[in-house]
């Protein structure tokens, strides 16, 4: 993109030369118009890729380290019948997160 805009700008510039100044304010705003919309683009893709790394990694690494003592104090306790529960728990806490991203 950083060609793109280069080139853009250097079409403005020849564009400037070759029509005179009387026109340049409208130019320049159309170069900066392209220029703000390719800004955003980026800003846009770099937060969609902050979301989505976030969204991978977070919960996974929470959820284990709830996970594995609250097995250990549900199996302990309930048997098998904690080791379900807690473990059911455990997925509907992710599912409910997943589903609310």
């Amino acid at each position: 993109m950083v060609t793109d805009l280069g080139h853009e700008l250097e079409a403005t510039l020849r564009a400037r030369q070759e029509m005179g100044p009387g026109l340049e304010p409208q130019l320049v705003e159309r170069f900066v118009d392209r220029l703000e919309a390719e800004i955003d683009r980026r800003v846009d893709e770099r937060l969609a890729q902050r979301r989505y790394r976030g969204r991978d990694t977070n919960l996974p690494i929470v959820s284990l380290i709830f996970a594995i003592p609250l097995l250990g104090i549900g199996g302990g306790t309930g048997g098998l019948p904690g080791l379900v529960v807690v473990s059911l728990a455990i997925v509907l806490v992710n599912l409910v997160w997943a589903l609310r991203q």
